[in-house]
């Protein structure tokens, strides 16, 4: 690349921009703000490595949060750089270590080939494991179990180091589960023997390999000169202690993160990766990408004066030259079901005066049963909407079934795909007779394939004739697997399975829908063997493609002009013109679950400031007085995250306003909702302050200047200024413990004192 050109793709970034790209020697962190353009930066310094510093593609890793990220960057780095951008080791720490975990499987003693269990699978064989050791399955539901033991392999802890530690015991007997390490024990066993790793086991064999095997550590931290890190806030420790071990030769390791998007604890993540990754790199270099390109100065500014009541977080301040933009709308309603009418009726309404399309508009909810009355609301308005984190393409059963078949052709060890495909479709062969061959398995220690195999030495009748045939087909698969592309593998396999047939005989609508499905994933393989980029176009490594999809990764064909509904959580990384946060109550966002230790808290902040800093131009939040929730009717109060929402960024939207004070009018007037005005925006810490035991809100329809009022947060105050302005009545506040605060009186709780 000439000087030239380096020139032309540095002049397009700002100065912190570039010297985020500049800079590649030695570590570094990149804060990157929201709509700050991180992804462009990434991608230029990876560019730069490979033109300017000559450091050769082969050299460079970098680990993304989804493939789909991956993809965008590899496609824009080639745009740079070429063709050299195709070696560089790039997609999501699942999906390299899996790579690297196939070179090196017999160090582990696994095969090359060894299948990965997605969560489904993974519950599967927990839910068998439950049921042979005669558990109350009620009390080790798969669900539970299987996050305990992906909580344990995130943090590094071993079956062995859970059974022998009294803290995990105790634990699990206090909470009446004293066999979860049993459980842990047998899970890791069964996997071992069906040859297959789980998700979690990825990054914990990776963890295992480089601890015993140091010739091989030693390899990789030459063979990657420079390691980048992109969505660091959200690694778990895990994945840090693997980048710190492969940095630690060179040191050219580069993270980029925000810690004010740091939102998935619940899945490992670990805040602390990021807020003390100084102290592993005395001589880091810190950038700052403070300037926000998506979003309208109100968003910002509103975004900024939530974020601030975090104390967990890196100091920043976030700014933006775009225009002002509109305030954020508030809208209340009586009902969820009205608050899905309200939200409907409100896109309606830009999508006329503003000459909108529906995929402009987004609507964020803190859980999935929130959508419910939204979907409703929209299709009594006949306007088309989509919905994220539905069921996904390759979670559907009949796509499961013929991969089950797949995944048994190329490894005959995989318990759980022999238990979905040996009566699929139906042979005869029962329940039992699947237990006896695991059973036997187990017994002799061997594989279920020999088991299978020599079936008339273990089971007779008719019951072991069906086996026998069963494995005869299971016979051309495999060496259809071996000699064939996937695609023509696939395609074998598919049709001389029966499943083929099965479905296409079946003439409902939903029996031509999973057929088509079936197409879709046999058209899914052959653009995978088609695609030039793919060298290894056999049937086990396109399994490990699609094992490897992550939740954002599954947007088939999602260019359709509709209206998105998506949880918060699905919605990390991506953009929208219009953005209605929708249940803005307490017990609700912020989540009850998450309520009990300031950690949790601030992670529920950060999760709103995430939904946002979604929107480019407009932000509507909407709420219920009441909700219906695990089938009862609760009263609601409004989220206390719109009360540290500065006033100045937020307005109520007056028609919604008067059209649910028409409809209920007493539950209007007992809307509880503060609104702070934060006169500077620096941090202000939280106030413990604790209520009068008898503390009741006043009515402020009389409140003057000079009256003592307490707040039920920020303690006792005078009042020191009035603002009427119609229905928008403030007043401002001296507090004795947190200064001057501007309250909303149509929302403040205050209660008057003589």
């Amino acid at each position: 690349m000439s000087d030239d050109v380096a020139q032309t793709y540095l002049d397009e970034l700002n100065e912190a921009q570039r010297e985020g790209v500049i800079n590649t020697d030695g570590p570094s962190m990149i804060i990157a703000g929201a709509g700050s353009g991180k992804t462009r930066v990434l991608t230029y310094r990876i560019a730069h490595l490979i033109r300017h510093h000559n450091v050769d593609s082969f050299n460079i890793m970098a680990l993304t949060f989804t493939n789909k990220a991956a993809r965008e960057m590899r496609t824009r780095i080639e745009r740079v750089v070429g063709t050299d951008a195709r070696n560089i080791w790039m997609g999501t720490f699942h999906s390299v270590f899996a790579r690297m975990l196939r070179a090196e499987a017999s160090k582990l003693g696994f095969p090359s080939n060894f299948t990965i269990y997605d969560t489904q699978d993974s519950k599967s064989l927990i839910k068998s494991i439950v049921k042979e050791m005669r558990l109350d399955d009620k009390m080790y539901k798969p669900n539970v179990v299987y996050n305990r033991i992906s909580g344990a392999k995130n943090r590094l802890v071993s079956w062995q180091e859970y059974m022998s530690n009294p803290v995990y015991k105790a634990d699990d007997q206090e909470n009446g589960k004293p066999e979860m390490g049993n459980i842990y024990k047998t899970y890791v066993n069964r996997c071992v023997k069906s040859d297959a790793m789980d998700f979690d086991d990825l990054l914990f064999n990776t963890n295992v390999l480089f601890r015993d095997h140091p010739d091989v550590l030693n390899k990789y931290q030459h063979r990657f000169h420079y390691i980048m890190v992109d969505e660091f806030q959200d690694t778990n420790i895990s994945q840090y202690v693997i980048t710190r071990k492969l940095a630690s030769v060179r040191q050219n390791i580069c993270v980029v993160g925000d810690d004010a998007q740091s939102i998935y604890g619940f899945r490992g993540a670990d805040i602390q990766n990021i807020l003390n990754f100084e102290k592993d790199y005395p001589d880091l270099r810190v950038v700052k990408l403070e300037q926000n390109y998506r979003s309208t100065q109100n968003i910002v500014n509103a975004a900024n004066s939530i974020i601030n009541n975090n104390k967990a977080q890196l100091r920043k301040s976030i700014w933006t030259e775009n225009e002002a933009g509109h305030q954020l709308e508030l809208i209340k309603a009586t009902s969820d079901n009205e608050e899905g009418k309200l939200v409907a009726s409100a896109i309606f309404e830009e999508k006329v005066n503003n000459l909108l399309k529906n995929s402009d508009f987004a609507i964020l909810y803190r859980t999935n049963s929130q959508s419910r009355s939204m979907e409703e609301a929209l299709r009594r308005m006949n306007i088309k909407y989509k919905v994220f984190g539905g069921l996904s393409f390759y979670q559907r059963k009949e796509i499961k079934d013929i991969l089950a078949y797949l995944r048994f052709a190329i490894n005959q060890n995989d318990e759980q795909a022999l238990r979905r495909i040996i009566n699929l479709p139906k042979r005869g062969i029962g329940a039992s007779s699947i237990d006896k061959i695991v059973v036997a398995a187990y017994d002799h220690d061997i594989s279920f394939w020999e088991v299978i195999t020599n079936i008339h030495s273990f089971l007779g009748g008719r019951v072991a004739d069906a086996i026998r045939d069963f494995a005869t087909t299971i016979r051309s698969f495999m060496i259809s697997a071996q000699n064939k592309d996937a695609f023509e593998a696939a395609s074998h396999i598919a049709k001389n399975s029966g499943l083929l047939k099965e479905l296409y005989e079946d003439k409902t609508v939903e029996g031509l829908n999973r057929y088509e499905n079936v197409q879709e994933l046999l058209n899914a393989i052959k653009e995978y063997v088609d695609n030039p980029e793919v060298t290894e176009k056999n049937l086990g490594s396109f399994l490990q493609e699609i094992a490897l999809l992550t939740d954002n990764d599954d947007d088939k064909k999602n260019n359709d002009d509709a209206v998105t509904l998506m949880t918060i959580h699905s919605a990390k990384g991506l953009e929208f013109k219009m953005v209605f946060i929708v249940g803005m109550e307490e017990d609700l966002f912020p989540s009850q679950m998450m309520l009990s230790s300031r950690a949790d808290l601030e992670e529920e902040r950060r999760l709103f400031y995430v939904a946002l800093t979604r929107a480019e131009k407009r932000v509507f939040l909407s709420y219920a007085l009441n909700r219906y929730r695990f089938g009862r009717l609760k009263t609601c109060e409004p989220s206390r995250f719109l009360e540290e929402i500065d006033p100045q960024f937020i307005r109520q939207n007056s028609s919604v306003s008067s059209r649910t004070s028409q409809t209920n009018n007493n539950y209007a007037r007992n809307l509880v909702n503060g609104i702070n005005h934060q006169k500077k925006r620096a941090f202000v810490q939280k106030t413990s302050y604790q209520p009068s035991t008898d503390f009741k809100p006043s009515d402020t329809t009389n409140l003057i200047e000079g009256m003592k009022v307490e707040h039920p947060k920020f303690g006792f105050g005078t009042v020191t200024q009035m603002d009427i302005q119609g229905s928008q009545r403030k007043a401002k506040v001296d507090f004795d413990e947190v200064g001057e605060k501007t309250l909303l009186l149509a929302f403040a709780k205050l209660k008057i004192h003589n």
